[in-house]
């Protein structure tokens, strides 16, 4: 019956009538006795809703709140009132959980987007300095040279070596504006944050490259 019991917290006198083991046509009677007390104290009748029966057939049954619930198992014996209270702090547990499941998801959503914020402002800082500057593969496509060409004419000329899987500046031409640092973030397949530098060309360096040519 648990379907019956709605994202609001309420319970029908169906499930009412399975839990405490009573006649659910004596329990609608019963409810109905009591429905005018509480329509004079409360302002309000009890909320009637429909089912469907084991023959298909649509039956009315009453769909309370919990204050409703309590009201009605004032007329129950012990041990089907305390069937009642335990069911329904069953299904405020089941609810916390459920909010609570909601908010981590929240909170893995809020983690995602902090985290896209502090690359995105590490990229930014981090080509502060290489704004405008273009790569070595733009800058043999003006020639129409292939960039490996390009890096060998460069290394040939003692401007540039290749150090640690990249091209860097030789110590005579570092410090000079020639070139700047590109970050590249990247991912493994492990989902480990990993961080590469790249040599980008400023227009100094760029007509310096020209001048050679």
């Amino acid at each position: 019956m648990n379907e019956l019991i709605t994202k609001y917290q309420r319970m029908t006198s169906l499930e009412i009538a399975e839990m405490t083991g009573k006649n659910h046509f004596d329990l609608m009677r019963a409810i109905r006795k009591m429905e005018d007390a509480w329509e004079k104290v409360n302002g309000c009748n009890f909320a009637l809703v429909d089912y469907r029966d084991a023959k298909g057939e649509s039956r009315p049954c009453y769909s309370l709140t919990k204050t409703e619930c309590l009201y009605i198992a004032t007329k129950f014996n012990d041990e089907a009132r305390a069937r009642l209270v335990l069911r329904w702090e069953k299904l405020e547990k089941e609810r916390i959980q459920q909010g609570a499941v909601r908010h981590l998801l929240v909170c893995d959503a809020d983690v995602m987007s902090e985290a896209e914020r502090i690359v995105t402002n590490t990229l930014v800082n981090s080509h502060r300095n290489a704004d405008g500057c273009i790569t070595m593969k733009e800058i043999a496509a003006q020639y129409g040279m292939d960039v490996k060409d390009m890096n060998s004419f460069l290394v040939d000329r003692g401007i540039q070596k290749w150090m640690r899987g990249q091209y860097r500046l030789t110590a005579n031409y570092e410090g000079r504006g020639l070139a700047e640092d590109r970050l590249f973030i990247y991912y493994s397949k492990e989902g480990k944050q990993k961080k590469q530098t790249y040599l980008v060309w400023t227009l100094k360096g760029v007509d310096f490259i020209n001048s050679l040519l």
